[in-house]
Formats: structure tokens, C-alpha cells, sequence
């Protein structure tokens, strides 16, 4: 590719990551932390294309003689024919071959531009109860510590926060409390339901599920991927996940109720 379609494909690319960055669209690659890095990526890279063109009108153009002769590779002979082969240099510019023609840049090269326009035009979904149910628990090694848990009958946590607490606390910082908690539904092969999220380190490609099982008055209707908001009671009841042998624990349920799902579907707040 010559200079300026090397430009319009970095123009394309910073334009399809400021799209992401400035919409929720970035939630599904990446974690929110790193949207300011995403935002500066897009503005470098436009910048960029645009230096590329700026440079490129400025640069000088090869200039001709009385004679018809061209200075530089595409040289003329008097009579004005280009003379000798020529081909394409690093920079991508066009040479003449013996008989006067330019080759073109392949078109393959444009392909390129494809997954531009799969990122703006399309947003994936996010990794669900198929990817989770195939992927070991990120429950694996014990949490550095355990904050105190507020005051009141019912406490909202978070579902990482829960199975690890009933994993390796054994329950004993959960003081017999009513425990509210959320994520998505899997099912499974014997048909137990698990309450999920999938917990991120850095992107969705390094995402694993902390699964925590479901027990008492569970749903009568199990759909994998509904979103459900959970309240119940810590019981030490545990299994082995069968992909990675991690533990899961399992929550009382006492009560159950469909919710939306949340704009960021991923849980930033594991540090395993």
C-alpha cells in the first residue's frame, strides 16, 4: 500500500477505537479502567494519518527536462518513453516496467479495512454461560483478605466477593447474614444451576467465570444467560469444578428475580 492508503487505514483504525472508547462498545474487549488508554491510542493514531498526509503533499515531485527526461527512477529518453523496469520501493511508489505501464498496489491489501468496519458496525456479545461452562473457575487461591462487611439484615456483594468468602472465610465473615448477589445463569450437565460472572484481568481474552452454585429455591425455569438477581444464605456446601478442579461454592437461595443485564457485564474487582 502506498503512503496514503497507509494513512486512510490508520485514519479508519483511530476513528474505529475513538467510536469504542467513546460508547460503552470498548466494555466488550476491554476493562473500564482502560478506556483513557483507548482514547489516547485513537487520537495518536489519527494524528498520525494525518502528519502521513501532510508529509506526503509536501514531499517533492520528480521533476521533468526540456527533453521530456524525469529525474529519480521513472527516467525518460528523449523521445519521452520511460525506459528500463521499475518496481515498487519500501515506501510503496509506484516503478514502470519496460514498457512505460505502473503496476498498482494489490487490492488484497484493503482487506484490511474489513475488521475496521466489523468493530464499528457490529458488537459482539459478551462471553456467556457456553464460554463459562467450558473454562475452569477463576476460584483458585485464596483472596488476600477480607474487608469488614456493613452493618443490616441483607448486604449486597459482589459474586466474586461472595464465592470467595464461602471458599476460603468458610462462611465465618458472613455471620449467618442475608447475602444479595447477581450475575448470569449457566446450567450444568446434571442439571445444577450456577450464578456467574466473568472476571477480568485485562480484556475479554483473559476472562474466566467465578461460578458459585445454586441451591434451595432455585428458579423453576432454568435459562442459561438470564441475568438474575439472588438472595440468600451461605451454606457449606462445595464441588469441584470438573474443568480445573477449582472450587465452587454454593449459596442458600431464599429468592430469585429476573434483571437486566448491567452495562459493564464483566467483574473488574477479582485480583486472582
Amino acid at each position: 500500500m502506498n503512503r496514503q492508503a497507509q494513512a486512510a487505514v490508520l485514519l479508519l483504525t483511530g476513528g474505529a477505537i475513538l467510536h469504542a472508547g467513546l460508547t460503552d462498545l470498548y466494555l466488550r474487549y476491554v476493562k473500564a479502567g482502560l478506556r483513557p488508554l483507548l482514547l489516547t491510542a485513537g487520537v495518536v493514531l489519527i494524528a498520525t494519518a494525518i502528519a502521513t498526509v501532510w508529509y506526503e503533499r509536501r514531499s517533492p515531485r520528480p521533476q521533468r527536462d526540456g527533453d521530456g527526461e524525469r529525474d529519480g527512477d521513472g527516467e525518460r529518453d528523449g523521445d519521452g518513453h520511460g525506459g528500463g523496469h521499475a518496481h515498487r520501493d519500501g515506501d510503496g511508489h509506484a516503478h514502470r516496467d519496460g514498457d512505460g505501464h505502473a503496476h498498482r498496489e494489490p487490492r488484497i491489501a484493503w482487506l484490511m479495512v474489513l475488521p475496521l468496519l466489523a468493530l464499528v458496525l457490529v458488537s459482539p456479545p459478551a462471553l456467556g454461560s457456553y464460554s463459562a461452562m467450558r473454562t475452569g473457575t477463576a476460584l483458585q487461591k485464596q483472596p488476600w483478605g477480607f474487608a469488614e462487611l456493613p452493618k443490616g439484615d441483607t448486604v449486597r456483594l459482589s459474586l466474586v466477593d461472595y464465592a470467595g468468602r464461602a471458599a476460603y472465610d468458610h462462611g465465618r465473615s458472613l455471620d449467618d447474614r442475608r447475602i444479595r448477589t447477581a450475575g448470569f445463569l449457566a446450567v450444568g450437565s446434571d442439571g445444577t444451576p450456577y450464578l456467574m460472572r466473568m472476571a477480568l484481568s485485562c480484556c475479554a481474552a483473559d476472562a474466566q467465570p467465578v461460578k458459585i452454585g445454586l441451591t434451595g429455591r432455585t428458579p423453576t425455569v432454568l435459562r442459561p444467560d438470564t441475568w438474575l438477581e439472588v438472595t440468600g444464605t451461605y451454606t457449606g456446601k462445595q464441588t469441584k469444578d470438573p474443568v480445573n478442579d477449582g472450587i465452587i461454592p454454593f449459596l442458600n437461595v431464599t429468592e430469585t428475580k429476573p434483571i437486566k443485564a448491567p452495562k459493564d457485564p464483566y467483574d473488574e474487582s477479582w485480583n486472582g
